[in-house]
């Protein structure tokens, strides 16, 4: 899909979608039943060994130097089968790309070059908020040249995988945050039991207190909401990539089924009520579809004003994906609600994705700021 745009995407793209066959089709109500059933450790390890966890990285830091785009082709075609391998990636790379905007390469360099295994690569990250929402922060105290962090931080997507965390929070004086890399193993750190999700169930959240634990400041103090928004710029099409894989999933589905399925004598695809709600869906399939492209090609191009389209893609695909969901339940009727079939799951799994970097109406308004100008 998105291989159109830099046909050298493409053997990542087509790499994704075998694996994504090969690796989560068959266990992807099974992976859901996370944290109530085993985590599939073995996937995440494959994933990490056929480099998609890097693979928005340059090529100093063991990634392909394609950038964003690439990735949004991994997490497309991932997504189609199971979103929550697919917010696993994104977290990865978001934290990667918050590490290289605060100008920290050679810290980064040391996670990745030493990491043998998935745990040792990922850093954690809250990606399902917005730090500068969050009310209370933990705070880092200075301590000659170190920062010592001590609070409670909700929700950290991969911190009872990762080995590291980047870690929002408030020095003494400051109505800012800034950005800390921690390390898990810490003994002043506190993990919870894994958190149960609407969506994502496979992408592991915990909540963490920290105690007197260092913290090793990512850039400039104060500048932590700077580094979100460069970085929140270009995943925003990596977030509207996972939710258009989610749409395209419930899609084949729902189309698979209606070829198959006999009620009153024929076939329901033949039925113009449902041949009305497939059409229905493969329009907002391609629509989004377009978006991401578009978005793409703004950033690539380094478009003037090209923030705008990656944060409006995300923000309409993230929406269609809710809509596309429900049609797709719908279309298996009683079914659609089962956890046997795929459709209950993307339906939460929409939902959960909208909440990637922020809850919506805040994500609107602060869109709108950035389309008239209101920020500056």
């Amino acid at each position: 899909m998105l291989s159109t745009i830099n046909h050298e995407w493409k053997a990542f793209e087509d790499l994704a979608e075998n694996f994504a066959t090969r690796e989560l089709s068959a266990k992807k109500e099974e992976n859901d039943r996370y944290p109530f059933g085993p985590f599939f450790d073995d996937v995440v390890e494959k994933a990490y060994e056929v480099g998609f966890m890097g693979i928005n990285l340059p090529e100093d830091l063991g990634g392909t130097d394609l950038g964003v785009g690439a990735l949004c082709a991994v997490l497309y075609s991932i997504c189609q089968q199971d979103a929550s391998l697919g917010g696993i990636l994104f977290t990865c790379a978001f934290s990667q790309e918050i590490i290289l905007a605060s100008n920290m390469k050679d810290i980064l360099l040391g996670i990745t070059s030493n990491a043998s295994n998935a745990g040792e690569f990922m850093v954690a990250f809250p990606v399902f908020s917005d730090p500068s929402e969050i009310e209370v922060l933990p705070g880092a105290a200075r301590r000659k040249n170190k920062h010592i962090i001590s609070g409670r931080l909700e929700y950290l997507t991969l911190g009872g995988l990762a080995a590291h965390a980047i870690i929002p929070a408030k020095v003494p004086g400051q109505k800012v945050y800034s950005l800390f890399l921690v390390e898990l193993s810490d003994k002043g750190i506190d993990l919870s039991e894994p958190v149960f999700s609407l969506g994502f169930h496979a992408c592991p959240c915990v909540d963490v207190n920290l105690g007197n634990t260092h913290g090793e400041l990512l850039g400039k103090e104060g500048k932590g909401q700077t580094y979100f928004e460069e970085v929140a710029d270009k995943m925003s099409i990596a977030a509207s990539a996972i939710s258009c894989g989610i749409m395209k999933g419930s899609l084949n589905e729902a189309i698979t089924y209606a070829q198959e399925r006999y009620q009153g004598g024929r076939k329901i695809i033949n039925w113009s009520e449902v041949r009305m709600i497939l059409a229905d869906m493969s329009l907002k399939a391609s629509a989004a579809e377009m978006l991401i492209k578009s978005a793409l090609k703004a950033m690539e191009n380094n478009k003037p004003g090209w923030q705008v389209e990656p944060r409006t893609a995300a923000l309409v695909v993230q929406d269609m994906a809710c809509s596309i969901t429900t049609d797709g339940i719908q279309v298996l009727g009683g079914y659609g609600y089962m956890k046997d079939y795929g459709q209950e799951k993307r339906f939460r799994d929409a939902k959960q994705a909208q909440a990637l970097m922020g809850i919506v109406p805040m994500k609107k308004l602060r869109y709108f700021d950035i389309r008239t100008g209101l920020m500056a």
